[in-house]
């Protein structure tokens, strides 16, 4: 199996749990329950969860306030967006 349909496998299935984490962090800051760390959340989109971060976010209107979120999701997304094309027009 080529590298590239592994990395974008992976990168799926990392952006549904960051999806999800970005919903349940939210649905735990209205309740008042015991949150995600902030370093979670962004360490899944730095490690391809970019795309379900972004998505997160906007869809559930959660930590579109925060600059750094948008930053790190937004740089990480385009630099894995990068690597999946690199390895696929390489033939990886």
């Amino acid at each position: 199996m080529a590298v590239w349909k592994i990395v974008a496998a992976a990168a799926a299935v990392l952006s549904l749990v960051s999806f999800v984490l970005y919903g349940s962090d939210k649905r735990r800051a209205r309740r008042g329950d015991r949150r995600i760390p902030e370093a979670t959340l962004l360490s899944i989109g730095i490690f391809f969860g970019a795309a379900g971060a972004v998505l997160g976010m906007n869809v559930f209107r959660h930590k579109t306030r925060h600059w750094y979120f948008w930053a790190v999701n937004v740089t990480a997304l385009l630099g894995q967006a990068f690597l999946l094309a690199w390895l696929y027009l390489r033939g990886i």
